[in-house]
């Protein structure tokens, strides 16, 4: 969904819309509803992610405002670690819902509130309502990616998360080796040098240490394989893959000073999903 289209759809003449928005926590999940700013929200509490719960508080409020079952209802929640599954429900329950960044939500400065600190439900009511009569600026609207586009932007991200890991296992390693006045490489033949160190005073690595050592290298070892299983399935769908997605990595391939990993990450993230408006 792109800002555009949220837009216009929001600004669209409706009879007493019904606002609904939702505070998303790991065990609960507070919502509330208004028909506008005179009037005082209906406050709820509800199991997360019970989908069947926001459904029969949407019907309540409907009777508790007296409207029609038929009213149009806008709704928002700030983008986190919820992701998009709300969202995509509330649209087949024909539902208007924006996912909106926290970072970029409107704040009273004399608060000294940080932009990133969730909000509660009467702030996103009012910001919603102040959205819906064309007030733009109160925050920014997430585009939300579909699911094939969401789906393949795992590879590129687990990639990323392994090499991270990989990297806190070396300096594990070598952070537990510096402990003992030890400083070493670790590469292919580790553990068969790791026989030959000695400490300071020349005795042998204590069992426990050596034990963890040989541990957090084998982590590695399987941190290195799944790297290369990633790897060459990347190679592969870039080789064979006929989709548009892959087409686009290759375009962008032809530039000088750009390879796999970044044409890849431009693609998945950014080109072959998002509306980006180019001016001239």
């Amino acid at each position: 969904m792109n800002t555009r289209t949220d837009q216009s759809t929001l600004t669209n003449e409706m009879l007493q819309p019904l606002y609904l928005a939702f505070e998303l926590s790991k065990k609960e999940w507070k919502i509330g509803f208004t028909i506008g700013m005179g009037q005082r929200p209906r406050m709820r509490k509800i199991d997360a992610r019970d989908l069947e719960a926001v459904e029969w508080e949407i019907g309540q409020a409907c009777h508790r405002f007296r409207l029609p079952e038929t009213t149009p209802v806008l709704s928002c929640y700030e983008a986190g670690r919820d992701g998009f599954y709300l969202h995509r429900y509330l649209q087949t329950r024909g539902i208007t819902n924006l996912v909106v960044d926290s970072a970029s939500i409107e704040v009273n400065r004399r608060a000294r509130q940080a932009k990133t600190d969730k909000l509660d439900v009467g702030k996103l009511l009012g910001l919603l309502i102040r959205y819906h009569g064309s007030e733009q600026k109160v925050w920014r609207v997430v585009n939300v990616p579909s699911i094939e586009a969401e789906d393949r932007r795992h590879l590129h991200r687990e990639l990323t998360v392994l090499k991270a890991e990989r990297t806190r296992h070396i300096n594990r390693i070598k952070g537990l080796l510096i402990s003992q006045g030890i400083s070493m490489s670790v590469n292919a033949d580790f553990l068969e040098r790791l026989n030959a160190v000695r400490l300071w005073n020349d005795d042998e690595l204590s069992e426990g240490l050596r034990t963890r050592l040989e541990r957090e290298y084998q982590r590695i070892q399987l941190v290195n394989q799944q790297i290369r299983q990633l790897e060459a399935q990347r190679e592969e769908l870039l080789c064979l893959a006929e989709h548009p997605h892959v087409e686009q990595v290759r375009k962008l391939m032809q530039l000088k000073g750009i390879g796999i990993k970044s044409a890849w990450l431009f693609v998945m993230e950014f080109f072959s999903w998002r509306a980006i408006l180019i001016w001239k």
